[in-house]
């Protein structure tokens, strides 16, 4: 018989709860996956609808493969600019209240710096046709775009293919004024980038009225001046609300190329710029023939200024000399610096020398020079071939690698812990950690002294001083006491220059040794005199005193090594003719740069060259170009000059022997060339012709003299 079961037990309001939202999951889960899948279901027969077959396929793939790589590549162009707008972060748009006027060596004015707001126009206060030239030129639909003109730079890279050059430019206005504000000149991928990005932040932060204003206020336009109103002023002695058509027109070319198209340097070809901006009135629509015909037909003439021009390189690192040193509240200033006008042109003249005689074969176009005098005081700058086309200045600014022209901090550290030239060390092969460097002819030696590694230029042996006797942070500290401010890595391929530095900083570091030992007197001011007279700075005084920074037997032995590179190194093309000179080239992977810095018991210069996009040039070594630029330069420099000896060499002649030698190699150079220009040069009369007048010659000169007429007689003589 079965058991009679058990009476059903009441749940307890928790577990029907639980049970209840148990109940509810499963239903909602169940709901929302049977709905999903609907959804699915749909989605899938809606998009069977836009699906394509055979050659449409082909495309649609090519499109979305498209938008994909557009898509990765905003990302990492992004990222690219995301430094850039670092800059915008501080107050961008305040304009400098330092209003300096400079002064050379000898007292003579050589520029101004300082813009001062007052000095400003206002756009709606500028006559129509100003505005209009300048729209014409740079960038007609400026009222259109969003700071990238797509079409007009379709339509600039369609005039430069028809004319297979550069004719015309498809920067617009926005992005020239984002290049000025915070980017340098360097032609790179990634300074593009940061530009166009740039140009739209301008753009969304800014009217296109204040983006014109500013272009026209910070723009440069030749002959040392900032701004259309600063340029009025000196081309024409009037306001820029005063100006004509045609000294619209003129001004407005120079946007382009301030100093090609100068005025006060090259009056023909700045009319000839002006025509053109004349062209893009009409071109433009912005006025017809009829109203700029007077303009043709009367150009623009210009203030007398002469032929002098700014060494605007010098004044812009002078100026932020004066910045940095000024004392507080005085911000109105008459600077005496220490330019001279003579070294200036002299550096100029053989930097372009050289690269126009030799640039395109060694596949190099810039160069940047620094030229000190021993006492300390900078007497020339060269920041780059052509200010107006770009005023980043390569030799206080620009980070490049130095190569072997990095050897002497080396060199002089160990000279600094024991070592002597004759030290013996091994130039084999050596390895710190997975980095094995190479010697420039791909071989390795045994043993050899420090004089004959330096002066060959070896690079395994700095290297094994640096890894088994002195380590990095010694070395980096001589760069630094010797007075290198570029900013140095602490690693070890630093030994062979892979750190970048500054011209001015390889020129101040050398200087060193020209010194005595001693750092701490470079300067380009000398004075700083307010309008009254009153003397608020005096380096002689203010500036704190020189101190030596290498030892008297350090400073020995390193420049007896120095002075061997020019004489049987790698810089015998550096060599001055009956003059003691020390110095070292470098040269930089796949030949970017390169470098010689050298000096005499008078002078230290630096010279770089390069290209601003680091392309690699054509195999060109510290020991060709950069040499030869240097030695140009200072065997003019140490003209007519009393010679001063080298620290540590007796006398600053060199022997008889290689003073020899010297003059010989000069001596045949001269007969090359005066045989060469003999060959290129034509006759300009046959031989036969020559000989028929030599015989006249001799005929004339050995005629008799003409006897004289007699004289007439008189009416009372009958």
């Amino acid at each position: 018989m079965a058991k009679p079961s058990e009476p059903h037990k009441k749940r307890s309001p928790a577990a029907a709860w639980f049970l209840a939202l148990d109940a509810w999951l499963d239903s909602s889960l169940y709901e929302l996956r049977f709905k999903a899948a609907q959804f699915w279901e749909a989605a899938t027969i809606f998009s069977r609808k836009f699906r394509v077959k055979g050659w449409r396929r082909g495309i649609f793939e090519v499109l979305s493969e498209g938008f994909t790589m557009a898509a990765g590549g905003s990302v990492v162009m992004l990222a690219l600019a995301l430094p850039a707008f670092q800059d915008t972060a501080g107050d961008w748009r305040a304009q400098d209240d330092f209003a300096v006027t400079f002064l050379d060596r000898y007292g003579n004015e050589i520029g101004q710096r300082g813009i001062i707001q007052r000095d400003s126009v206002p756009v709606d206060q500028m006559p129509d046709h100003v505005i209009k030239a300048v729209l014409a030129t740079e960038d007609r639909r400026f009222f259109d775009h969003w700071g990238i003109d797509i079409f007009g730079l379709a339509r600039a890279l369609t005039q430069n293919m028809r004319a297979n050059s550069v004719v015309q430019g498809g920067s617009s206005i926005t992005q020239q004024l984002a290049k000025n504000l915070f980017l340098s000149n360097e032609r790179t991928l990634e300074r593009k980038i940061k530009e166009a990005f740039l140009s739209l932040w301008l753009e969304a932060n800014l009217s296109k009225k204040e983006i014109l204003q500013l272009y026209l206020d910070r723009s440069y336009m030749g002959g040392g001046t900032f701004g259309i109103e600063a340029a009025a002023d000196f081309y024409f002695g009037k306001s820029v609300r005063d100006l004509d058509l045609a000294q619209a027109a003129m001004l407005a070319g120079l946007f382009k190329a301030p100093t090609k198209y100068a005025p006060h340097i090259n009056l023909p070809a700045a009319r000839a710029r002006a025509n053109v901006v004349l062209n893009n009135l009409v071109d433009s629509g912005f006025m017809t023939e009829g109203q700029v015909l007077e303009a043709r037909l009367h150009p623009a003439d210009v203030v007398d200024r002469g032929e002098r021009k700014s060494p605007d390189y010098f004044l812009d690192w002078a100026f932020d000399e004066v910045k940095r040193i000024a004392p507080p509240g005085t911000h109105s200033l008459v600077a005496h610096t220490t330019f001279d006008a003579n070294l200036q042109k002299a550096a100029e003249e053989s930097l372009e020398f050289h690269l126009r005689q030799y640039g395109k074969e060694y596949n190099v176009s810039e160069g940047a020079l620094v030229v000190i005098e021993t006492n300390g005081a900078v007497r020339a700058i060269v920041g780059g071939r052509d200010y107006g086309a770009s005023q980043f200045n390569r030799a206080t600014k620009a980070l490049r690698q130095t190569g072997s022209s990095f050897k002497p901090y080396v060199y002089a550290t160990a000279m600094e812990h024991g070592f002597t030239p004759e030290s013996v060390v091994s130039s084999g092969a050596v390895s710190w950690g997975n980095w094995t460097p190479k010697n420039y002819s791909g071989g390795f030696g045994g043993k050899i002294t420090l004089l004959n590694a330096f002066v060959r230029s070896i690079n395994t042996v700095p290297v094994r001083l640096a890894k088994d006797h002195l380590s990095i942070p010694p070395i980096k500290a001589m760069a630094e006491a010797m007075g290198v401010e570029s900013p140095l890595e602490s690693h070890k391929t630093m030994v062979l220059g892979t750190s970048g530095m500054t011209v001015m900083d390889q020129a101040t570091g050398y200087s060193v040794f020209a010194q005595n030992g001693f750092v701490g007197s470079r300067h380009g001011i000398t004075q700083l005199v307010t309008h009254t007279g009153t003397v608020v700075y005096d380096f002689a005084k203010d500036a704190p005193p020189p101190h030596r920074v290498l030892s008297e037997q350090a400073l020995r032995s390193m420049n007896a090594m120095l002075t061997q590179v020019p004489v049987i190194g790698t810089a015998r093309r550096a060599a001055l003719p009956g003059i003691v000179s020390g110095g070292k080239t470098g040269t930089t992977q796949s030949y970017r740069d390169a470098w010689y810095v050298g000096f005499t018991g008078n002078y230290t210069a630096a010279v770089w060259l390069g290209n601003d996009d680091f392309s690699t040039t054509r195999n060109m070594t510290g020991g060709s170009l950069p040499a030869m630029v240097w030695q140009r330069l200072m065997a003019y420099a140490h003209q007519n000059i009393d010679l001063k000896p080298i620290p540590g060499i007796d006398h600053p002649f060199v022997d008889d022997q290689v003073a020899a030698k010297a003059r010989e190699a000069e001596k045949k150079k001269a007969e090359e060339e005066a045989a060469r220009a003999a060959a290129e040069r034509p006759p300009v009369l046959s031989s036969r012709t020559t000989q028929m007048l030599r015989e006249l010659t001799g005929l004339l000169q050995a005629a008799p003299a003409l006897q004289p007429p007699p004289e007439p007689q008189t009416l009372s003589a009958l």
